[in-house]
């Protein structure tokens, strides 16, 4: 399996951006996925989840109210849309397949990532 994360850019504060994770390879469909992000200097964090059906999705704190994620599994792309940004989501943002763990929240239980998209939100 690999995922290609893409969509990232330099947008300002209050402004969108929507990421796209295109997945190759048979396993997708029927894998739970998720977003996490990594600013400089921090650790990686959990931003958004999402299950294999689409029917359930899990929001961190910091992003909720603000952020979407979605996906199509016809398409093989699980995508995040985000809407008022602020300067603190600056981030590189990775997409995961989930394969297990106790919660969406660890990157424990994720097994393939994307090689990241680079988000940056001016003030």
């Amino acid at each position: 399996v690999q995922l290609q994360a893409s969509g990232g850019g330099l947008v300002q504060a209050g402004g969108s951006l929507r990421l796209s994770c295109a997945a190759s390879g048979r396993s997708f469909n029927n894998y739970n996925m998720g977003w996490f992000r990594q600013a400089p200097g921090k650790e990686r964090e959990f931003v958004a989840g999402i299950s294999w059906t689409g029917g359930s999705t899990y929001y961190a704190d910091s992003v909720k109210g603000r952020f979407t994620i979605s996906r199509d599994n016809a398409k093989r792309t699980v995508y995040l849309q985000m809407n008022n940004l602020k300067p603190e989501d600056t981030a590189i943002y990775y997409c995961a397949r989930r394969v297990g763990g106790s919660t969406w929240y660890s990157d424990v239980g994720y097994d393939y990532w994307g090689q990241g998209t680079q988000v940056t939100v001016s003030s």
